[in-house]
């Protein structure tokens, strides 16, 4: 019995490293002889760069950038030397996690920050970079990134601009003399699970704009804002990409990474399952267990239950997944190769305790599933 264990991080609570750890202790209880394989998951979001590095044995480095408010914080990335391979989280170092929740600002955070770790990974001889960017706190359009990497915006005095996303509304000039060449010979990759435009109703402001701190008219704002970022980004660039899916995402990096750096847009755990080696794994496996945080509808627009049960189904391998919670319309994921769902609480708990407790609930509910499936498996055979 070959069974892979492949799930996105639970937040708040455990990585994805440590719910694979707990699902393999609770199935090793049961069915000890079973042949398990760990590959931790994630889908572009934060935890991406732990993921590939305990799949990849790859190397963790460190970087004090800028943060989304400017003060410095120590941001980690991943290297991988065999392939020359940088793996940032931008979240590391522009993400809301960083700002408390009264000082967050829509308007003036930045991704200078994000640019710097990518300055950094091409000190270190990068030819390939992949840019997980969920989880931001900003919403400049990547501007502040790409002043890391050599771009100036000037005003209409022919002042740099100040760091945010409110700045760019006095954008007057755009100048690529001091854009760094090394950007010329490496490839970009965007890592993500959001697919909006840059600006509109479905765009990075008003979609994003409220959970970083901006209320209605300063979405509005933002949204005009971005919408002159990109005016200006087309009379400097070969091609408009701010209607492209993917633009507007982390608050419009996903813009300029495509704009600036040619960046090219895929699902993040499907750049995380080709790194960690999913599809070799689960060739030849007799079940599949994932899972993540809250397993809902939103699973569908790409999170890692989502990629991995794709996987699985086109190796026709059962999937179950064990969540923190089962919320609203995960039942659509039995149409999408997933075949039966476990919620973590074994009885009314708070959030608090669920997370507290969630290595031995993990290892309970996994001890079940094998339960189950082990019954399930003798039956077919003295069948």
């Amino acid at each position: 019995m070959k069974i892979i264990i492949a799930p996105d991080s639970f937040k708040d609570s455990l990585s994805a490293e440590g719910v694979a750890q707990a699902i393999a202790e609770g199935l090793a209880q049961v069915w000890p002889d079973a042949r398990v394989v760990q590959c931790p998951m994630a889908d572009g979001g934060e935890g991406t760069v732990e993921s590939v590095l305990a799949a990849c044995q790859g190397e963790l480095r460190h970087q004090s950038v800028k943060g989304p408010l400017g003060a410095a914080v120590d941001a980690h990335w991943g290297w991988l030397a065999d392939s020359h391979t940088a793996l940032i989280e931008m979240a590391e170092a522009s993400g809301l996690q960083l700002v408390a929740p009264g000082q967050r600002d829509a308007c003036s955070t930045t991704t200078f920050g994000t640019g710097e770790l990518i300055r950094a990974a091409l000190d270190a001889g990068a030819r390939r970079i992949i840019l997980a960017i969920g989880g931001s706190a900003t919403n400049d359009g990547g501007a502040g990134a790409m002043q890391a990497l050599g771009v100036q915006l000037f005003d209409a005095e022919g002042h740099p601009l100040a760091p945010g996303g409110l700045a760019l509304a006095r954008l007057a000039r755009i100048s690529l003399e001091q854009l760094d060449p090394r950007l010329a010979q490496v490839r970009f990759e965007i890592a993500a699970d959001v697919n909006n435009p840059l600006c509109g109703p479905h765009g990075a402001s008003a979609i994003f704009g409220p959970q970083k701190g901006a209320d209605p008219q300063q979405v509005e704002q933002l949204d005009a804002a971005l919408g002159h970022f990109a005016d200006h980004c087309a009379k400097v660039l070969p091609n408009d990409v701010r209607d492209e899916p993917g633009s507007g995402a982390a608050g419009g990096l996903g813009f300029a990474a495509k704009a600036f750096l040619g960046a090219q847009f895929r699902a993040g755990v499907e750049v995380v399952a080709e790194l960690v080696g999913l599809d070799e794994a689960i060739r030849g496996a007799d079940l599949v267990i994932t899972g993540e945080g809250r397993f809902d509808a939103q699973t569908l627009r790409g999170k890692t239950p989502f990629g991995v049960a794709r996987i699985a189904q086109r190796h026709q391998v059962p999937v179950i997944v064990i969540a923190g919670t089962l919320g609203e319309g995960y039942e659509q994921m039995y149409a999408h190769g997933v075949d039966a769902a476990f919620a973590l609480p074994s009885g009314p708990m708070s959030l608090e305790h669920a997370c507290s407790e969630a290595p031995r609930l993990l290892r309970e509910r996994a001890a079940d599933v094998a339960r189950l499936w082990r019954r399930a498996a003798g039956s077919r055979t003295s069948a």
